[in-house]
């Protein structure tokens, strides 16, 4: 179990710490929700977090077969929608190395579709995902 804690710093902002390592971030409400967009929504987090998540357990098991994944980047957009307020779709963008072998891909492609984030979070939320391999 990880503990994370946060504390509310006033005008829409919080700050954030990891307990293991003490690292922070802070968090902002949106331009388009009273805030100032003056870093990570709430909202923002669960689509770095499922890049990140994606790409992590990509190199996992990249690592354990000997696959390089350095340089690999991923970007996601979120779309919002309203009644409720929530995230309705993640467009997340891997583009990966040339170099790993046509017949590994389709296994990195499917442990990135397993990872936790996108495990946990609601199947209405639509989550597309687009390989490309152009580093």
């Amino acid at each position: 179990m990880v503990k994370m804690s946060g504390v509310y710093q006033g005008h829409k902002h919080s700050e954030i710490k990891h307990g293991p390592s003490g690292a922070a971030l802070e968090t902002d409400a949106p331009k388009d929700n009273n805030g100032k967009g003056e870093s990570f929504s709430p909202t923002d987090l669960v689509g770095a977090a499922m890049g990140s998540c994606m790409m992590t357990v990509m190199a996992i098991a990249a690592e354990k077969d000997g696959v390089e994944l350095k340089g690999a980047r991923f970007e996601v957009e979120k779309e919002m929608g309203v009644n409720p307020r929530r995230i309705v779709k993640l467009n997340v963008v891997l583009h990966m190395p040339q170099s790993i072998p046509h017949d590994y891909r389709k296994k990195l492609e499917q442990i990135a579709m397993t990872c936790p984030v996108k495990q946990s979070v609601h199947p209405d939320m639509q989550v597309p995902v687009l390989f490309h391999y152009d580093i």
